[in-house]
């Protein structure tokens, strides 16, 4: 959709992934958040906008390999939900809006917290079937021939109940967003959809 209509684009979720990976890469647990939001803070998670799409950065280096890494994945959820991380987050991914005033930024508070005022909001939603069978295809993608589709459903359950039952920042559709079921729609049509509103 950045690409279409000319816009940058912010993947807030490969922040959080990349405070993760800092978390176990540092052999740190989500209960020592305090000394986790301190490493992040130093690290200065920024993207490096020459790229495209903007490389996530930590200390300068880039750290966008180590991001979709399964166990990153398995522990995203618990760190995305201590609320000294959400409020650093929701200060950078500002400052980020404010840089790059036109923008299409994608994350499970986006609408709600971050950018109540944005001009166009999007809600999108698959049932958790369709969502475990398209990760599934994207793990085989990158090789992993092992994957069990029913682990993955019930995993992506569970991360949705986490992020919706969060205290701060959960996952919620706001009221005046664009609701879009996906689920049988392909990628091109989904994102046509959006170009369209």
């Amino acid at each position: 959709l950045a690409h279409r209509l000319g816009l940058d684009f912010l993947d807030t979720g490969a922040m959080y992934r990349a405070a993760t990976a800092i978390m176990l890469d540092r052999k740190l647990t989500v209960e020592q958040s305090e000394r986790l939001v301190a490493i992040v803070m130093a690290a200065d998670l920024h993207f490096d906008w020459n790229e495209d799409p903007p490389v996530i950065l930590a200390w300068d280096k880039p750290i966008d390999h180590r991001i979709r890494d399964a166990d990153v994945t398995e522990h995203v959820s618990p760190v995305s939900a201590i609320g000294q991380l959400r409020e650093h987050m929701v200060l950078k991914q500002r400052i980020i809006g404010h840089q790059h005033p036109r923008l299409v930024t994608e994350g499970r508070d986006q609408g709600s917290v971050v950018f109540p005022d944005a001009e166009v909001k999007f809600f999108l939603w698959a049932t958790p079937e369709v969502r475990a069978a398209r990760r599934a295809d994207q793990l085989r993608a990158f090789g992993i021939v092992d994957v069990d589709e029913t682990r993955l459903c019930e995993e992506i359950q569970a991360r949705d109940l986490r992020d919706s039952t969060r205290e701060i920042g959960p996952l919620v559709c706001p009221p005046d967003a664009i609701r879009v079921d996906t689920s049988d729609l392909s990628f091109e049509d989904v994102v046509g959809r959006l170009e369209r509103h």
